[in-house]
């Protein structure tokens, strides 16, 4: 885990950031329709799982830019940014409804991303621990998968006050519309490093990865 520290007096976003860390401490967030026919057929074309295609191409978005790998350290009240950030995926165990997390690393190489991500997977089936270590995942991120929903909205609230600068990704099924499929997907950042042009960017880069993906 290597990062920066950002010089608060140089930050570009540093009225922004002021008032969102110290008068309105408050979070945002924004679900909308993606469109993932072309993964959805890349996926079944290659015999791969969907699901983990788009976890890696989600990865490597929030990758894409210092705004998404934001830190905050709270003793020394350092605003930094991670060098990469991880996700941090769910395995539900239907016969206890209860889920595990799983921690995978991201690899830009898609290769070695997928063979580490299916065994994560498998072996997070074994455990029905919940098993969360945030203390030692600082700049691992939530990316969520709810299976059963094709939803319309999704909201998640964090306490007041508490600067939890990793976005948290939530994404549901996929299902027709005129033709084509789309899928829900909730993003969550934090109003002091992220306001509404970051956050719907997350969504015009996902489609525009997943195109250049299954390209």
């Amino acid at each position: 885990m290597n990062y920066r520290i950002i010089d608060k007096d140089n930050y570009y976003r540093k009225g922004v950031f002021r008032h969102f860390s110290e008068d309105c401490k408050c979070s945002t967030s924004m679900t909308a329709r993606i469109d993932v026919t072309e993964l959805v057929n890349y996926s079944r074309q290659n015999g791969t799982k969907f699901y983990i295609n788009f976890l890696y191409i989600l990865s490597k978005v929030l990758n894409s830019r210092d705004d998404y790998r934001m830190g905050y350290i709270w003793q020394t009240n350092e605003l930094i940014c991670y060098d990469s950030i991880n996700p941090t995926q769910y395995v539900f165990h239907d016969d206890t409804e209860t889920c595990t997390p799983v921690y995978t690393t991201y690899n830009e190489d898609y290769d070695i991303f997928y063979k580490s991500a299916l065994e994560d997977v498998e072996r997070a089936k074994q455990t029905r621990e919940y098993g969360l270590d945030m203390a030692n995942h600082p700049n691992w991120f939530d990316a969520s998968y709810i299976s059963w929903l094709s939803y319309d909205s999704l909201n998640i609230e964090l306490p007041d006050g508490y600067l939890f600068f990793a976005p948290i990704i939530n994404w549901g099924k996929y299902r027709e519309e005129n033709g084509r499929l789309v899928m829900p997907v909730s993003v969550r950042m934090n109003h002091a490093i992220a306001d509404g042009f970051l956050i719907a960017n997350v969504f015009r880069l996902l489609e525009q990865e997943i195109k250049y993906f299954c390209s």
